[in-house]
């Protein structure tokens, strides 16, 4: 297993973070290097596999995870295990692990040096839609005095627009500009309205990383639904901040 850093999040020694991909890793299952325990594959193995992850990270099994429905709801988390129904999770305690699940869904994850507070985010297009970024930001803002300037983000491995063709269902949820429109269909970039969310918030450009990797394109690496359907496996991105011990 090969796990994705940061250039940004790795300059500061205190924060935790890697991307879980499926290089390197040998396994009988059809899921491949699966984290995720809701595509049907086999639990035990799925514990293992994320135990290898977490305890590569200094984590064990502190990490906090959510069961993801595409929501706009934020949740503030206080202790490891399963969060219930939302698509954001926020904290400000140390050696606690941040869990966001995807196999082409953009993933953003946040970080304050100053205010010790870290995010995760999953936004896919309904996500994005309903502007879970925005609120995830406008909640640290007022309840964690989070001053946007400050701020240190990181957009993981999604699908590209080139990759991501959606129907007019989807497309007029979105400005023009996101879009490229292709025969009746339109493709969509749900990192770069992610990443303009962060700019209006007056998130510094210096402070954003966004990735370049296509979870569809890169099939060696990458989980994708939109290229395997039901035997696509999930990814796992897990954010954390070191306590003093």
């Amino acid at each position: 297993m090969v796990v994705l850093k940061s250039l940004l999040f790795s300059q500061y020694d205190e924060l935790v973070f890697g991307f879980a991909t499926k290089v390197n890793v040998k396994s009988s299952s059809p899921f491949e290097f699966n984290l995720s325990l809701t595509v049907g594959d086999e639990q035990t193995a799925v514990e293992v596999r994320r135990e290898e992850f977490f305890s590569s990270l200094g984590l064990s099994k502190k990490v906090a995870l959510q069961k993801q429905i595409h929501s706009d709801k934020v949740v503030y988390v206080e202790h490891s295990g399963v969060m219930g129904v939302c698509d954001a999770l926020i904290t400000d305690k140390p050696d606690l692990g941040l869990a966001v699940s995807t196999a082409d869904c953009t993933a953003i994850f946040l970080y304050h040096p100053g205010r010790k507070v870290i995010a995760g985010i999953h936004s896919g297009w309904r996500g994005t839609a309903n502007r879970i970024l925005e609120k995830t930001l406008i909640k640290l803002r007022t309840e964690f005095k989070v001053n946007p300037e400050g701020l240190i983000a990181y957009i993981a491995p999604s699908i590209s627009q080139q990759n991501y063709e959606v129907g007019k269902e989807v497309a007029q949820n979105f400005e023009t500009r996101y879009l490229i429109p292709k025969g009746e269909k339109y493709l969509l970039d749900v990192a770069k309205i992610n990443y303009d969310i962060l700019r209006n918030f007056e998130v510094q450009s210096k402070n954003i990383q966004l990735s370049s990797l296509c979870s569809y394109g890169w099939k060696e690496m990458f989980h994708s639904y939109r290229r395997d359907g039901n035997a696509s496996g999930r990814s796992l991105g897990v954010i954390a901040m070191k306590g003093n011990s």
